[in-house]
Order: structure tokens, then sequence, then C-alpha cells
């Protein structure tokens, strides 16, 4: 047994909910194949939901969110991991109703770990987290799809935030012609540095929802808000190109219709990044470790400490966060 450091969410006696950190012992942490002494996790929008008592996300308090984690196995029952191993968790039930990365120990089973890949620190894992994951899931179908590099542009939506802004980055560093939209037009400058050759207000989307079809502008999207902007980019997709969908900020529906696909033969292309086989998330990490590894990568995060998470979460429910947050578990 050991003591340690962990953020807990916990509802109050009038229904809110706050967090803090909180010192916890490792016999409290659930069942598991594989105890993992966390180094890093990195905050994602689903962490925030989690922290601020989304019942959706979350369903028993008090609760440690996170759901991402690297670090150290400290102790395993199972023959794939050793003492010492440096692994990476992301998704599966972890910081959801598992206690997650946001403290410094978490104990989960086997099935939901990956070692770490030989081109990633991690500090760099983490640094990508489940946003990076996701954003290479997002380009990796748009290219079984058929999408190449091309003088057309190529289309990210809500390109400040996690998924987005390694999408913008990412893309451009495969040689892509990216416009990036966003609603923080003084976040600009921030979107030219990872890549973007146009930025896009977010207004310029929104307008046509009760359109059947748009001007054919973009060879290809990535769309991390859902709601009537991802089916006002469907709309204006040229012939036969696709928009791999991930998000859901902007809402969960949209004025759709069939127009887009029998017109065009455009295609809508759902990624999941947290209960997809171990072997693709696997494949990808390989993938960000190496061949799309992101020169500029510190562009895209800010590190901050445990104790500066509660700050983090309220900036990023109030959109008001831009790039990714790297969280330090000293």
């Amino acid at each position: 047994m050991a003591s340690f450091k962990a953020l807990q969410a916990c509802e109050t006696a009038n229904g809110d909910f706050e967090t803090r950190v909180v010192a916890r012992d490792t016999s409290e942490l659930p069942a598991g194949d594989v105890l993992i002494r966390v180094r890093y996790s990195s905050l994602n929008y689903k962490d925030a939901l989690s922290a601020s008592g989304n019942r959706g996300v979350t369903r028993s308090y008090p609760h440690t969110p996170g759901i991402d984690a690297a670090g150290t196995v400290v102790e395993s029952s199972v023959a794939d991991f050793s003492e010492g191993d440096e692994v990476i968790v992301t998704g599966y039930d972890l910081g959801m109703n598992t206690a997650g990365g946001f403290g410094q120990f978490i104990r989960v089973p086997a099935s939901w770990i990956i070692k770490r890949p030989a081109g990633l620190s991690l500090r760099e894992a983490m640094a990508f987290g489940t946003a990076g994951l996701t954003a290479a899931l997002c380009v990796d179908k748009l290219e079984q799809a058929g999408l190449e590099p091309v003088a057309a542009p190529i289309l990210v939506t809500g390109a400040t935030g996690g998924v987005g802004s390694i999408a913008v980055a990412l893309l451009s560093r495969l040689g892509y012609n990216v416009h990036a939209v966003t609603g923080k037009v003084d976040q600009a400058d921030f979107l030219t540095r990872l890549g973007a050759k146009q930025i896009v207000e977010r207004s310029a989307l929104q307008a046509g929802s009760e359109k059947p079809l748009l001007k054919e502008q973009w060879a290809g999207a990535i769309d991390t808000v859902g709601g009537d902007i991802l089916f006002n980019v469907v709309k204006s997709l040229q012939r036969g190109a696709s928009v791999s969908c991930c998000g859901l900020t902007a809402g969960t529906g949209f004025q759709g219709n069939v127009l887009p696909f029998i017109l065009r033969g455009v295609n809508l292309l759902g990624v999941d990044s947290v209960e997809i086989p171990l072997v693709v998330k696997a494949s990808m990490w390989d993938k960000l470790s190496v061949q799309w590894k992101l020169p500029n990568l510190d562009d895209l995060v800010q590190e901050i400490s445990l104790e500066e998470l509660p700050a983090a979460i309220a900036r990023m429910l109030a959109g008001k966060q831009a790039g990714r947050l790297l969280v330090r578990l000293d």
C-alpha cells in the first residue's frame, strides 16, 4: 500500500461539484492486473465534464477523472508487463467510472495498456494523449478513403481545441493545405504556427444550414464540433470527398438530407478513440512516434501541475483553452 495525491471531484451538499487535491491510498483503487505510477496525464474536454458532475460521463462521485495516463509499471499480475515498463493508457473506462490519470497511481486491466513506443517519451505521449490519438485516427480514416495531399484545402473545425490543433499540425506535417476553423480570432497566429494556411471564422461555417447543398470547397475535412457546422461541411465537400467526425461540442444533431451523399458521393466517417481494439491504438501510437511525429509538438502544449488543474478545468468549460494541457504528476 502507498499513499498518493489525486484530484477528486465531489458533489457538495447543495448539488454543485467541486474539485480538490486529496490524499488517497493504492488499496482504494479498483481491482486490475497492473498498478501504474502515473508520470503524466492530459486534460481533455471529457475530463472537464467528468470533473463538473456530468452523469453521462461519470455515474458515481467522489471520482478521480483523467482519461489519459502515461507512467511506469509498479506491480503486474500478468506476463505481458513487468515492473519498470513504461506504458500508455487511454480511453476504455479510465477516468470515466474507473479512477483515472489525475491520480499518481492507477490500477487497470492489462487489456487497456500498450508499451510506450521507442520514438516517444512519456511526456510526448501525453502531449498527444487522447486528442492526438483521435486526430491520428481521423487522418487515417481520410487516407483510407482515398485522401492524398493535393492543392485543394482540407478543413479542420474546432481548430484551437485539443483534437483540432493536433489535426492542423499533423495534416500540415503530411503536406496538406490546411484551412482552420475557429471562433477565437485572437488565436490566428497560434494556428498559423501549427501550419494552417488560412483561418476560417466559425460564422462562415454556420450560414446556409437551411440549404440542401453548398458550394463545393473542401477536398476533405476533420470535424471536432458536430451540429449544423458538421452538415454544412458535408454539404460543401468536393465530389467523392470525406469528412471524419469525432466531436459534438456544437450539438449531437443537425439538419440533414441525402443530397450530398447521392449527388456528390461524399462520405461521413465516424471516429471512436475510446473502445477501439488495442491493436488499432498501438498502430496509431507507432505512427505518432515515427513518421507522424510532430517537430512542433511543444508549440501545442502548456504544462501544469495537479494543483493547477481545477483552474484549468474551469477555463476549458468556459471555452477559453487553446491547444493541449499536459498534466505533470510529480
